[in-house]
């Protein structure tokens, strides 16, 4: 839908033609009903429009349709057309929560002026929820999701969307993307929050010991078995098991393993006793598993289980516009660990953040925001050696640089004062209606950046 959506409502064909007509004629896209009850099934809270409907109709009148669609959203603006007899019905309505009315007969300058009005207030509401629920996932305890990147806003909406189920999960990213703290953060904001997260590098173990690791063991399961030990899996029951390296795992333990995620239940070593198990599995690998499963390196039949759904974390390159605002919460987290101020962050040193092509991803980037804490001035940032060999802007017109250059500026002030709109128009020495302007333009919102 490329503009908002009406629907208009009344009995009258006239009327019904000649309004849409008026409202088309303005690029709005208008849905004619001639009954009340017809528009219900359209509506929800999500529904990025307005109503306009006839008071007096057969069936289920305006004043019914409005009480049905206060209980729906109560921000949806429902505009009531009255004839002469209703408006003192209309006025009444209005403290009940219609948006305005409109008298027969009306000019088309009126119903263009009250729709326009209603669609902004319309658009306001579901951006202030949009930015409300951002907030609220930014700001909850745990491992958060910064950034306001497409390819992280993209990011946010699939996780919040997979959260709450109890589907495995597969992540895929390259070193340092951050997957460990992307399960922890699918774990805090999922109905396991209050039971264990459980963490195991599948790589990081030798052989031998990983089954019993994940498994458990009875005493006297083996030599050294001098005691029940509970394994991972066990654990982990009620909470999540995040299993990172997959890829490492050893063939003959993903056989096992895959019989777990059918099962749902596990033996120790040692027992022939089935223990139920409650748990979700979040998988991570950096590896292509489709390409090591045709390759005979990985079980087929375990990538499918495991790839019920997966989830790709992009790589910091893919998401430049995010990298003052990781650098500067990075060094906050390290002032705070190491007691020291934070040096301000001078431009050629901006520069060559957003130059760098970043193969170590976030944990290089948050590696260097330590390093500058601790060593201020004298940290290093020349990158040259895994610079790209175009910078972001490369490609672009002096325009776009300049408008690129202006955006990080002000995203690197912003996130330095931690989001103060005073101290970030008295550091770029800008007015405060300047600043807000820019920071429309380039998407910017303060609320990202405050600590």
């Amino acid at each position: 839908m490329t503009s908002p959506h009406i629907l208009l409502i009344d009995d009258d064909a006239a009327i019904l033609r000649s309004a849409s007509q008026t409202l088309e004629l303005e690029d709005y896209q208008v849905c004619t009903l001639d009954r009340a009850d017809k528009a219900l099934p359209l509506l929800n809270e999500d529904f990025a429009g307005i109503v306009i409907t006839d008071i007096n109709m057969p069936g289920t009148t305006g004043l019914e349709l409005l009480a049905r669609i206060k209980t729906i959203d109560s921000n949806i603006p429902v505009i009531l057309i009255t004839g002469f007899g209703d408006i003192s019905m209309a006025v009444s309505a209005i403290r009940n929560g219609a948006y305005d009315f409109i008298e027969k007969p009306f000019s088309s300058d009126l119903l263009l002026d009250v729709v326009h009005r209603a669609l902004e207030k319309r658009t306001l509401t579901l951006d202030n929820r949009r930015l409300r629920q951002e907030l609220q996932a930014q700001s909850a305890p745990g491992p958060r999701i910064l950034g306001s990147s497409p390819a992280v806003q993209d990011l946010r909406r699939l996780v919040q969307s997979v959260a709450s189920s109890p589907a495995d999960i597969l992540l895929m990213g390259e070193t340092g993307s951050g997957k460990d703290l992307l399960a922890r953060y699918i774990h805090e904001h999922s109905p396991r929050r209050n039971k264990n997260f459980v963490a195991i590098n599948c790589g990081g173990m030798p052989e031998n010991l990983i089954e019993s690791e994940l498994f458990g063991h009875e005493k006297g399961a083996f030599t050294d078995a001098k005691e029940r030990r509970i394994g991972k899996l066990e654990h982990a029951h009620g909470g999540t098991l995040f299993l990172d390296e997959i890829e490492s795992m050893p063939m003959s333990l993903q056989i096992k393993l895959l019989r777990v995620l059918e099962e749902r239940a596990i033996e120790r070593l040692g027992s022939n006793r089935l223990i139920p198990l409650d748990i979700r599995i979040i998988a991570a690998t950096k590896a292509n598993l489709r390409a090591l499963a045709d390759a005979g390196d990985f079980r087929e039949d375990l990538y499918y289980r495991l790839n019920v759904v997966r989830i790709d974390i992009p790589p910091l390159r893919a998401r430049p516009d995010d990298i003052p605002l990781l650098f500067q919460h990075f060094a906050l987290l390290a002032s705070a660990q190491f007691e020291r101020e934070i040096p301000p962050l001078s431009a050629p040193q901006l520069q060559q953040l957003l130059s760098h092509s970043w193969p170590g991803n976030v944990r290089e980037l948050r590696n260097l925001a330590e390093r500058y804490v601790l060593l201020g001035e004298a940290c290093s940032f020349d990158l040259s050696e895994h610079s790209q060999t175009e910078t972001p802007a490369s490609g672009q017109g002096l325009a776009a640089r300049v408008d690129q250059f202006e955006k990080t500026l002000i995203q690197s002030e912003l996130a330095r004062h931690g989001g103060s709109i005073k101290h970030t128009q008295e550091s770029l020495q800008l007015p405060r209606k300047t600043l807000y302007d820019k920071m429309k333009k380039h998407g910017l919102d303060k609320n990202d950046y405050k600590g």
